[in-house]
């Protein structure tokens, strides 16, 4: 009953506010306006928890998913503008502008469709390439100018991305990775329904290795099968596992570990030392963990950095404050002690709602350099 009353409640508060700021408070409910507008968000309330259930639940229905996806964030924007449309309200009030109600709701209206069109253009859009140099504690300098490029939070899902994931494709092999990352959240569903999509990553190219690990996503469904499925097409799953990576002489470790959602299968779930067991503890270490908040076992261990995803930089904003309640970091690289960085990637793709509004998509090229005197001082 509890969740039941949650299911109900959250799209109760997402359609309230915007239905007062943009129908009620500005047509005083006495018109043709406040019940055609009053009947719409009932319809679209009526009709989110059902796409949700239907696209998410045991039916998995890609159309239904589509629906509510879209639609939730469609609210999400109108929610989050009608709560700042009900501080200008206010700030009107004291000003003494008469009309307050019709001036909010013609703002609140605009900008929201406007952010909508945006964020649905920005979300299916090639990500951009974005490049960081990053220093190694220990790195030896064979290695200097290693190219990781990442890629994460692709979330293949109920709309079909194939020729998406075909540019992707064409644009990490453009940067001419040395290794190649995928961090976590690959796809939403089955091997079976979303395979077309994620194969096309087989024919990235990366002399030192192409290199997988889960995220919480994989486990909503079928995190064993994706493991073996990224096997089949060349890419190599760190199940909780290292490899080590040598260039003239010079070497470095890449290790894996599980998304803390695997606990609950058999197997799974993080385990950092059985990843890191029998590597040179002398060598420098670059670590794929899903998460950010997985950074503190990161450093307790002396790693020289981590990469994650999973923020996807809040994905809508204003979400990204939420979700440095429960991650350290959102997005960029971090310093996490004398010897630790962390790069939290923004995503490569979407989950759900197909927009992205002011925390754009990427593709991250981490250029690895020995750390110079001055920089370990």
């Amino acid at each position: 009953m509890p969740r039941l009353i949650m299911f109900l409640a959250i799209p109760a508060l997402l359609f309230a506010l915007p239905w007062w700021t943009l129908v009620a408070a500005p047509t005083s409910g006495a018109s043709t306006l406040f019940w055609l507008g009053t009947a719409a968000f009932l319809l679209g309330y009526l009709t989110l928890p059902l796409a949700m259930k239907a696209g998410h639940g045991a039916r998995q229905s890609d159309l239904a998913s589509i629906v509510g996806d879209t639609l939730l964030g469609i609210m999400w924007v109108f929610f989050s503008w009608s709560v700042l449309g009900t501080v200008a309200g206010w700030a009107l009030a004291l000003a003494g502008v008469d009309d307050r109600a019709r001036i909010v709701a013609t703002g609140v209206f605009a900008i929201s469709t406007v952010l909508v069109v945006y964020g649905i253009v920005e979300a299916r859009r090639v990500p951009r390439v974005r490049t960081v140099h990053v220093d190694i504690p220990g790195l030896g300098p064979s290695l200097d100018g290693l190219r990781l490029v990442v890629v994460t939070d692709t979330h293949y899902a109920a709309l079909d991305r194939l020729r998406w994931s075909e540019r992707v494709v064409e644009l990490v092999n453009a940067q001419q990775p040395d290794i190649a990352c995928h961090a976590g959240d690959l796809a939403d569903g089955s091997v079976a329904k979303r395979h077309p999509q994620v194969d096309t990553l087989g024919k990235v190219e990366a002399p030192f290795g192409r290199f997988y690990i889960t995220g919480n996503h994989e486990y909503f469904g079928d995190g064993p099968g994706w493991i073996d499925h990224m096997t089949s097409i060349g890419w190599q799953p760190l199940h909780n596992q290292h490899e080590i990576i040598t260039r003239g002489g010079d070497s470095l470790v890449i290790a894996g570990i599980d998304d803390p959602t695997g606990k609950s299968v058999p197997g799974h779930g993080p385990d950092l030392d059985a990843a890191l067991a029998n590597a040179d503890p002398s060598l420098p270490v670059v670590l794929l963990a899903h998460q950010p908040r997985q950074i503190a076992d990161t450093v307790a261990a002396g790693i020289a950095l981590q990469i994650s995803g999973h923020t996807h930089g809040g994905q809508i904003w204003p979400f990204h404050y939420l979700v440095r309640l429960e991650q350290p970091v959102v997005a960029g690289l971090s310093r996490h002690s004398d010897r630790t960085q962390l790069y939290t990637s923004r995503g490569t793709g979407f989950w759900g709602p197909q927009l992205r509004v002011f925390a754009p998509s990427e593709i991250t090229v981490l250029i690895l350099h020995p750390e110079s005197p001055r920089a370990a001082a």
